[in-house]
């Protein structure tokens, strides 16, 4: 990829098939607003020291290292090239275990994309497996040491080239189930879910990232902008929030139709019921002339 750096190069294997590949960061967080820590009194920029926590003086970086906590304030002590002796060797190699349906990892356990692009040598083998892969719809699971950890790396065809996602592991995905095991069990039906679904419907669109702004971001810029120009800080607009008495009523108004009205949320769900009977009516209408046509003509004798 012209004018970016690979944060990481090496082989991909599937099968007996190897070919040089590079790994390009996918998402940066690199052109966003940063900020440093200023002393008040000065203006100076304060610098970080870690300061002992008994004897509150400074420990230089050398005096440095790593502890594992045993008990309240008591530690083992591990070396820095104890450190780098656990980090396994990599022999640079993205080997794939296994080809799976697309659908089979829930993106809960993704982790970062990165473009996985081909390195010189080898684009004919990068091609035949990407196309090869978007023909069966299928992703690859493989696994490499990147960045001094072995990580499992989900791999998809993407435009011209590969998406790689590094995946949590197992053990860093908390609980769905513990998640949500104060939910009540409640069943919505009747108008309330003709209400919901008549919604959505006409809220239906296409996902554009860049049709979403970070109003954050925007918001500092703003701020620094003034700021440098002398002026008063922008004002922030107040949001009105509405607040409905209840579920129905919210729903009610969301669909455009008022308390009193209580004939029309019948009259959306028929409608709707009605449009997904003239669209069955027409695809079996559009069958049965297809079939038509295809079926051949007997002559008369």
């Amino acid at each position: 990829m012209a004018g970016q750096r690979a944060q990481w190069k090496g082989f991909m294997k599937f099968g007996e098939v190897s070919f040089g590949v590079a790994l390009y960061t996918a998402a940066s967080t690199s052109d966003r607003l940063t900020f440093n820590t200023i002393n008040k009194a000065t203006g100076n920029r304060v610098n970080r020291v870690f300061i002992d926590s008994e004897t509150e003086e400074p420990v230089p970086k050398e005096a440095q290292a790593k502890g594992f906590e045993i008990e309240n304030g008591q530690y083992i002590m591990i070396d820095p090239e104890e450190v780098a002796a656990t980090i396994p060797e990599s022999n640079k190699t993205l080997e794939v275990d296994a080809f799976i349906p697309c659908a089979d990892v829930d993106d809960v356990y993704f982790d970062k994309p990165y473009y996985l692009a081909p390195d010189r040598m080898g684009s004919d083998a990068f091609a035949a497996l990407r196309d090869g892969m978007r023909k069966s719809k299928v992703a690859a699971i493989a696994r490499t040491v990147l960045f001094r950890r072995v990580r499992t790396v989900l791999i998809r065809a993407h435009g011209k080239g590969l998406i790689a996602t590094t995946l949590n592991y197992d053990y860093e995905v908390r609980s769905s189930k513990k998640a949500f095991e104060d939910m009540p069990k409640i069943k919505i039906e009747g108008e309330m879910l003709d209400l919901a679904k008549h919604i959505i419907s006409t809220k239906k669109g296409e996902f554009d990232p860049a049709a979403f702004d970070d109003r954050y971001e925007n918001a500092l810029e703003e701020l620094v902008k003034a700021k440098i120009e002398g002026k008063a800080p922008p004002k922030r607009k107040r949001v009105e929030v509405s607040k409905p008495s209840d579920l129905l009523a919210a729903l009610r108004e969301s669909a455009g139709i008022s308390a009193k009205s209580d004939d029309k949320p019948k009259r959306i769900a028929a409608n709707a019921n009605k449009g997904a009977g003239r669209q069955r009516a027409a695809r079996g209408a559009a069958t049965k002339t297809a079939s038509s046509k295809a079926a051949p003509q007997r002559k008369s004798a």
